[in-house]
This record gives structure tokens, sequence and C-alpha cells, in this order.
């Protein structure tokens, strides 16, 4: 097949759309695919474009892989541009798109992952990986998401959704439950959230949070075990652990080697495992899911769980949680975007050829 990877972007994930994005186009390349990577944001910036030749020859718009322990300058990714528009998908991505029999979305954060580029993709009838619009849509928003976790009986902490108005007219000083998580509402990766101890330093997570997105979520602290559920067309993959060294799961424990310790699969007795893994299950059915995705977890002392947020285009890189799980059942990496592939194309009822 001839498959688009669509990498890079304009969210605080950059860096890590662009690791997934060069990993997944290997690993396609290694199934016997026709891949082209391109930048949705850069496009392909010369005023001649063969497509064909690009997928003949295998064409990568970068060869960095490397995540930098700091969130990227967007301002001077923007400034980098040809055009300099504002136009979130760059010259020539739509064609390049259109000519692939599926464009596998390697993107994280933003555009890349809030239903907006899905539903451009669908107006234009191209074929992508992961779930549709609407669900990429509740998925990404954590305060939506939370709704639908409480109407549909998936257990997750309470929490409040605040938007800039709030903070301004002081709304936000309601909260008094503490410790508490502030992060922001849309964003991924942990970028921007805060555990707050007390009151003392919750205008200052707030602010933090507020740099990254217009909505922010406050919820209930649940101390426990750092759990991560990948699932395969609604199936649940083997639970993996995550051991931070320091602190919490955030950016840099993420995606820098030896930050963190991941166990799969977890150390967990069998009746607790199977009972999480129905959980994620039913959150994925919940928010309409599709193809793939990967749903967070806290385990507490006395085994109750709380579902903290879903994953609607799950990290693909070397220290990503999902293909650890798919490992641990016999799932290889390029098998795994393989599988992808074959899962996403059920939505158009098309077999992989």
């Amino acid at each position: 097949m001839k498959i688009a990877v669509l990498s890079g972007g304009l969210s605080t994930e950059r860096d890590v759309a662009i690791s997934s994005g060069k990993k997944i186009s290997q690993a396609l390349r290694s199934k016997g695919h026709k891949v082209v990577l391109i930048d949705v944001f850069m496009g392909y910036e010369e005023d001649i474009c063969d497509i064909d030749a690009l997928y003949d020859e295998g064409y990568e718009f970068t060869p960095d892989t490397s995540i930098s322990t700091d969130v990227p300058d967007i301002e001077a990714i923007k400034a980098q541009r040809r055009d300099k528009s504002n136009r979130f998908i760059g010259e020539h991505v739509l064609d390049i798109c259109a000519a692939a029999d599926i464009t596998f979305f390697a993107l994280h954060g933003g555009e890349g992952e809030n239903g907006q580029l899905q539903a451009a993709f669908d107006l234009m009838g191209i074929r992508y990986t992961g779930a549709g619009y609407l669900a990429s849509a509740v998925a990404m928003h954590k305060g939506f998401a939370k709704s639908i976790f409480l109407q549909s009986g998936v257990s997750t902490p309470m929490g409040k959704l605040y938007d800039r108005a709030d903070f301004n007219s002081g709304r936000c000083a309601e909260w008094e439950n503490f410790p508490c998580v502030v992060k922001p509402c849309s964003g991924g990766s942990s970028v921007g959230v805060s555990i707050v101890e007390s009151k003392k330093d919750y205008d200052e997570a707030l602010r933090f949070a507020f740099k990254y997105d217009e909505e922010v979520i406050v919820e209930e602290y649940i101390k426990g075990r750092e759990l991560s559920v990948g699932l395969l067309d609604g199936k649940a993959l083997p639970i993996i652990e995550i051991i931070p060294k320091e602190g919490f799961y955030d950016y840099k424990n993420k995606y820098q080697s030896g930050a963190a310790e991941d166990i799969c699969p977890a150390v967990i007795d069998e009746e607790t495992t199977k009972a999480i893994q129905l959980e994620a299950e039913k959150a994925f059915a919940a928010l309409g899911l599709e193809a793939y995705s990967r749903i967070d977890f806290i385990l507490t002392e006395d085994k109750k769980f709380y579902c903290i947020e879903a994953n609607n285009l799950p990290g693909m890189t070397p220290l990503s949680l999902l293909p650890q799980e798919a490992k641990a059942v016999g799932i290889d990496y390029p098998d795994l975007c393989d599988l992808i592939v074959e899962l996403s194309l059920k939505k158009y009822a098309l077999t992989v050829r």
C-alpha cells in the first residue's frame, strides 16, 4: 500500500509526534509499504511536487528523532514556514495524503488529535488511522471525557472545568480540596500538569496550566500506582505500570531514557487486572473510540482504580507504552503498525492489500 505518515504539527507534543512518525515510517517500510513521512504544518515546500516519486523514494521531511526535555518553541517553528501563513495544513499535504491508501496519524495533541484534522479529512474523503472526529474531540477534551465517564459508570476522579474568565474573575478559588491535580483540558504528555499540595501553590499551578490551554481541569488527587491499558479494536492488552525515578510521570519522565521504569505485565492480582482491563474497554466504548487507544489509570493501595484520561492517538516512540504492551502478547512493532492500519481500514470497508 501507499501510506502517508502525518507527523510534526504545532502542539507542545511536536517532538513526540516526529519521533513516533519516524519509527512508524520505518516499520511500515519493513512490511513492504511505500511510505511518505510529511509534517502536517510545514508540508512539502517545493514548487514541483511529484507525488509518485515521493512514494517511490520514501520521502521523509526530517532525519531528527530526538525529544528535548523542553517543550518545543512553536512560534519559532511557525517562522520557518515558507509562506508564513498560520494555515495548519501545509503545502501539498492534502494531495500527498489523498494519493495514499490511508494516512497514518502520527500526531499528538492540538489539531492533530482533537478531531479537527479528522473532520477535515472526512470532508476531503481521505482515509486515516484511529478514531473519527467526534470521538477524537471528546477524548481530547478532558472535561467532556470526564462527563461521559461519569454518565457511563466509568470510575474517574471528581473534578471541575474552569476557563480563563473563571480565573480572571476569581471563580477558580472556590476549589478547596487539596492535594489536587491541575492540568490543561486538552493537552497531552503531561505538559502543564501540576500536583498541588496546598492552597498557597494553587494559583501558580493554574497560571502554569493556562499557558498551554484556554480551559483547565482541577481534580482530586488520587495517590496510587500509575497504570496504562492499551487497546486494539476495543480489546485490552496487558496492563503496564509506570514507576518514575522521581516525581510523577511528566513530560521529561515520559520521553527521556532511564527516567522511568515500565513493568509489563504489571504485577497485580488476576481479579484486579481483569477488572481494570474491563474498565478500559468500557471507557473505550463510552467515548466511541476506534482501532486503537490507550486508557490511563491510578490504582490505590485498597485496590480501587480510577480512569484518569483516554489517549485516542497513543505515543509510538521507542519509549511509548502501547508498543510495550503489544510486545507482551507477541505483537512486534512493525506488526503493530500494520495491525493499526488494518483495524483503521475496517471503518472504510476496505481490506489490506
